[in-house]
């Protein structure tokens, strides 16, 4: 951009999706305008916070001036109120950038998460990094002016809107002088926003929503002149909020209010946090830490790709934002601060990958974590059905990423089965356990692609027939878990959809001896259907684990689960081929018939293989096929 262009005003349009938000800010938010100055507050504080981590290496951006401070000031005359910092400020392409568009990755996602609800789609502003437009709640029209840290004061820059007459949806940017560095957003009030221009006003919404922010927020002090018969400003400052780092507390000095609108500030949150813990570890390391649990989960919670917010402080000085070495993957969801004695000021997010003290916060913190949450699975049951609903898929993640607390996630994991036969993940490992049939040595499970497969899947006869609880996997992550979850307190975990059959004493001699002599019987024929399929198996034999279906579909003990290559497939891997078994019920009809057919045997043994096929949740390489071979066996089997 030339000199002439930044130095003269430019008008500008705004993104369209600003315009969808700021009609919403002004038609849909009125009754919960109070909100717009705890974003504000908090934008402020943030800049501050950048400003202070800059200057960690660059100390000549405070500009004789490291006492960093947020204003509040009103004007009745104007019809104005003022939110000033002296934080990072912003530059003339940031302006552009911050106040004109949002960021487009999550523009749709917060569209989409709007409710209807007054309250809730207020408070969603916050968690998108939207807050800024929240003053047209209660301005017709704002004007920011901006300086950035160690630009020249000829470097400033004015944005202005008006949300009336013909320049709604527009903005200006121009070229101003400013001295002090930082950001000055003032808002020209509505007709109906005068209560706003009292300071007991103001005052009673910073404490209510802003009390914990660690800058000093202030105003000028105002006393009774008896003279006047009026409260006068006088030129003294004072601060409003506590302005101390809540963390550092003590706990027995924080209400669960303090915490929870903590909690909103750091975690962007509308609702209340389900659980936090906060505590001070001293000894070789010493750091406190104050973490939560939201109570709903984030929108870009699968995105693994995304920094989720644990921030970092070293000796109550901001370091960053979304230190993720902090806390593993896994634990995405969580929020909150740590805040460390140990590390250095000038800490870098290298020198974080490689150090040894970041490894300690890390499982102390993920230590934490998962006490809490052991906590509320044992004593708020009610608690914990909610967080697994949130994030049960999130944290079974961590079976396969943190071996060290493997057997503590294991113990936190929820599972449909059997017993409900229900979507509902209730069922804990423990409890699985304690219902084991005397005898039983095994956690027996079944993978599927949906839980209706899962429910239905043949491979169950048998476990239904004798009461045998089996545990219904059928979201993604779970092939994931059993990979990596091979035991829990000295019990196996086993596929009912792999490997040969063994119920161990749950099967008594006379059912072993039966299967061995039908074996004995049905050689012929397993040897005919294992010629006529030819490549397609890799064995057919018969089994005594239906009761209902002619025939199912088995992995080797030692080959991966159909329903895993299949997931892999999907992803673009090339897996290795493994051939399926198939196994035959030797009482179904339709294996007796085959005993004495002849000229449709090929038929029949492929309708089997593709029923088997389907019934295990795959596809048929040629429906078409299948279609035509099941109209010519009905039309046989009706005498034309």
């Amino acid at each position: 951009m030339t000199v002439e262009q930044m130095s003269s005003a430019q008008t500008l349009n705004f993104q369209a999706e600003v315009k969808q938000l700021l009609h919403l800010m002004i038609h849909s938010l009125y009754s919960n305008r109070e909100i717009f100055l705890r974003e504000l507050v908090s934008n402020a504080s943030d800049a501050c916070d950048k400003l202070r981590f800059e200057a960690l290496e660059n100390g000549g951006l405070f500009e004789d001036d490291a006492e960093l401070k947020i204003r509040v000031a009103y004007d009745k005359a104007a019809r104005t109120l003022t939110i000033a910092d002296n934080g990072i400020g912003m530059n003339r392409d940031e302006v552009v950038t911050n106040l004109g568009t949002i960021a487009k990755s999550g523009t749709k996602e917060f569209f989409g998460k709007l409710t209807g609800d007054q309250k809730k789609d207020a408070h969603l502003i916050g968690q998108f990094g939207v807050g800024f437009y929240s003053a047209f709640i209660v301005a017709d029209k704002v004007t920011v002016r901006t300086r950035r840290a160690g630009l020249t004061a000829a470097e400033g820059v004015k944005w202005e809107c008006s949300m009336t007459g013909e320049s709604a949806g527009e903005y200006t940017v121009e070229a101003i002088d400013k001295a002090g560095r930082g950001t000055e957003i003032t808002l020209h009030l509505r007709e109906d926003q005068d209560d706003l221009l009292a300071s007991w006003k103001l005052r009673s919404i910073i404490q209510k929503y802003s009390d914990h922010i660690l800058q000093p927020i202030v105003m000028k002090k105002e006393q009774w002149d008896e003279e006047k018969q009026a409260q006068v400003v006088s030129d003294e400052d004072e601060t409003i909020n506590k302005a101390n780092a809540l963390w550092a507390r003590a706990k027995s000095d924080i209400s669960d209010e303090e915490y929870t609108e903590f909690y909103k500030h750091v975690g962007h949150d509308y609702e209340e946090p389900l659980a936090w813990t906060h505590s001070k570890v001293e000894g070789r390391h010493e750091y406190t830490q104050l973490l939560y649990v939201p109570g709903h989960a984030p929108f870009d919670m699968w995105d693994r790709q995304a920094r989720h917010g644990v921030k970092l402080y070293v000796r109550r000085v901001f370091i960053m934002d979304d230190a993720e070495k902090l806390m593993p993957l896994y634990l995405r969801f969580v929020r909150g601060i740590v805040d460390s004695s140990d590390l250095p000021l000038n800490v870098s997010r290298e020198i974080l990958q490689e150090s040894k003290d970041i490894d300690t916060l890390r499982a102390g913190c993920t230590k934490k974590v998962l006490g809490l949450l052991e906590d509320l699975a044992e004593n708020q049951k009610d608690k914990y059905a909610t967080f697994w609903k949130e994030f049960g898929q999130v944290l079974k993640e961590g079976v396969g990423e943190d071996h060290s607390n493997k057997d503590k996630i294991a113990g936190l994991l929820r599972f449909a089965s059997t017993l409900a036969d229900t979507t509902e993940e209730t069922v804990s490992l423990a409890d699985y356990i304690g219902r084991m049939k005397e005898g039983q040595d095994k956690i027996y499970y079944v993978t599927a692609d949906t839980f209706n497969a899962a429910k239905n899947s043949p491979h169950l006869e048998i476990f239904r027939k004798k009461g045998i609880e089996v545990l219904l996997l059928s979201n993604r992550v779970d092939e994931w878990v059993v990979g990596n979850l091979t035991e829990f307190d000295g019990k196996q975990l086993a596929s009912v959809a792999k490997g040969g059959l063994d119920l161990g004493t749950l099967e008594d001699e006379a059912e072993k001896a039966s299967i061995e002599k039908e074996t004995g019987e049905l050689k012929d024929l397993l040897d005919k259907m294992k010629g006529s399929l030819g490549d397609k198996v890799k064995d057919v034999r018969v089994t005594h684990r239906l009761t209902d279906s002619p025939a199912c579909l088995v992995a080797d003990e030692h080959d991966m689960g159909m329903n895993l290559a299949r997931m892999m497939k999907a992803a673009g891997q090339n897996m290795p081929l493994s051939k399926p078994i198939l196994e035959i019920n030797p009482a179904h009809p339709v294996v007796l018939r085959l005993k004495y057919e002849d000229k449709h045997f090929d038929d029949w043994a492929a309708v089997l293989f593709d029923q088997s096929l389907l019934a295990e949740g795959g596809t048929l390489d040629d429906p078409a096929s299948f279609v035509k071979r099941i109209n010519q066996l009905m039309l046989v089997m009706n005498g034309n």
